[in-house]
C-alpha cells in the first residue's frame, strides 16, 4: 500500500513589486539559504534590478520569477517562477528555467513545490513547450522538488565561475 503524501500548503504568487527587492534581500540574507548561490545574499541593488527585470518578463512573456506569499499573513517567503536561462556561454542556453528560493523558516513544508506548480501554470498558458531547472548537485532539497514536479535529470554542467556541478532537469509542458 502506498503512503499518501500530506497536502501542499496554500501559497500565493504575485509579480514582484519594487518593495520586493528589499523583501527578497531580507528573506534570503541567511548563509544556509544562499549556500548554493554564492554563500551570501546579494546587495539590495541587485534585487532591485532583478525584480524590475521580472516585471518586464511578465509584461512581455506572461511569466516571471514571482514573489511567493504565505496567504495566512501575507508574508513574503521567497520566489519561484521562470525566466530565460541568464547565461550565454554555458548551461542550457536558450532555455526557459524554472527556479525557486525560500526563506529558511519555510523549508520542508511543501511551499516550493506548491508555488512552482502554480508558476508552471503561467508558463504553460504562455505557450512554453518545456522548462529546465538547474540545481547544484549537492542541493538535495531542490532535487527533491524537481522530482515532485515530474522533472527528469537530463544533463550535467559545471559552472565556470563556482566550479560546482549543476544538474539540468527537464519537464515537457
Amino acid at each position: 500500500m502506498q503512503k499518501s503524501l500530506p497536502p501542499l500548503p496554500a501559497v500565493e504568487l504575485r509579480v514582484p513589486t519594487e518593495e520586493d527587492a528589499w523583501n527578497w534581500h531580507r528573506v534570503f540574507d541567511d548563509p544556509e539559504v544562499m549556500e548554493f548561490h554564492g554563500g551570501a545574499s546579494a546587495e539590495p541593488s541587485v534585487y532591485a534590478e532583478l525584480t524590475a527585470r521580472q516585471r518586464r518578463h511578465h509584461a512581455e512573456r506572461g511569466y516571471c520569477l514571482y514573489t511567493m506569499l504565505d496567504p495566512a499573513d501575507g508574508a513574503v517567503i521567497g520566489f519561484t517562477g521562470a525566466q530565460p536561462w541568464p547565461h550565454t556561454d554555458w548551461g542550457p542556453v536558450g532555455e526557459i528555467e524554472i527556479g525557486w528560493r525560500l526563506g529558511r523558516k519555510y523549508w520542508g513544508r511543501g511551499y516550493a513545490t506548491a508555488a512552482a506548480r502554480l508558476a508552471l501554470e503561467h508558463v504553460r498558458a504562455a505557450g512554453v513547450p518545456h522548462v529546465v531547472a538547474m540545481v547544484d548537485a549537492r542541493n538535495a532539497r531542490s532535487i527533491a522538488v524537481t522530482r515532485r514536479l515530474g522533472m527528469r535529470q537530463a544533463e550535467t554542467f559545471v559552472s565556470p565561475v563556482s566550479r560546482a556541478t549543476g544538474l539540468c532537469h527537464r519537464l515537457d509542458l
